[in-house]
Order: C-alpha cells, then structure tokens, then sequence
C-alpha cells in the first residue's frame, strides 16, 4: 500500500517545495535567512542579470504546478533536474548546510527512478530523428540505422 503511494507522496512534496517557493521568489512572503558572503556574492550577481531570478524562479512555480496536477510529471523533472543540481551545489559548497539538499535530491532521485520509463529515449546512446509523421527510433547501443 505504501509502496504504491509513495511516488504521489513525493510528486506532492517536491511540487508544493518548488510551488511555494517560486512563488515565493515573486511575492517574499517568507524572509530568507542571510547568505554568507560567498553565497551572497553569487545570488547577488544572478540578481545583478535582472533576468536569471525571475526565470529560475517562473520555472520553479510552472514545474511545480505540473507535478501538483500530475501533468507532463517527466518534464517538470527534467526543467527541475538542473535547478536541484544549482541548490545541491550553492547548499553544500558555499552555504555548507545540507539540511534540506538531502531530502530534496533523494525525493528528485526517487522520482526519476519512478518515471525511468519515461526518460528510456533520452538515455539512449544512438537515436536517429523522426523522418515527417514517424515515431522517432531508438536503436540499443552499437546498433546503426537503416532506413530504406
């Protein structure tokens, strides 16, 4: 029964996390705790673009609403995978606090491991393009093309 659940329950989680706090990004309802300096020299050059902070922060609250409403759950993970990476690295390299980067990577983990069925073309080592109206085709590895 659990087991069964279990990749919903994540879906919900890492959706509200990224949901609430995009919006967040847009709407400070929630004060954030200081950075320190190294941190705060690299949020302060991504806010400096004028332009990186609103889009990191426009696909957070997109691919968070496509996993609370169980849309497109694939994609939401793969506009989400290099943002987790991003958090992963600022939290462990220059905030040095991993409180909330290991659940966070191990929900994103385990969700990809859930929807592995859906990311099998992307991992594919040869793939050819989809000639007009074809279903692209994923060949396993050493294989070549032949289309006639």
């Amino acid at each position: 029964m659990i087991k069964r659940h279990a990749p919903t329950a994540a879906r919900i989680l890492v959706g509200l996390v990224f949901f609430v706090f995009g919006l967040n990004g847009f709407l400070h309802f929630a004060s954030q705790p200081p950075p320190p300096p190294a941190g705060g020299a690299f949020l302060g050059a991504l806010f400096a673009t004028g332009y990186m902070f609103p889009l990191i922060k426009g696909i957070e609250v997109v691919a968070g609403a496509m996993l609370l409403g169980n849309r497109f759950v694939p994609l939401a993970l793969t506009l989400l995978a290099p943002i987790v990476v991003n958090i992963a690295a600022y939290h462990l390299i220059l905030d040095f606090n991993a409180g909330m980067v290991v659940p966070l990577v191990a929900l994103m983990g385990y969700l990809a491991w859930s929807y592995r069925a859906s990311f099998r073309g992307v991992l594919a080592a040869k793939a050819s393009p989809a000639s007009a109206g074809e279903a692209p085709v994923v060949l396993p590895a050493g294989a070549e093309a032949s289309r006639a």
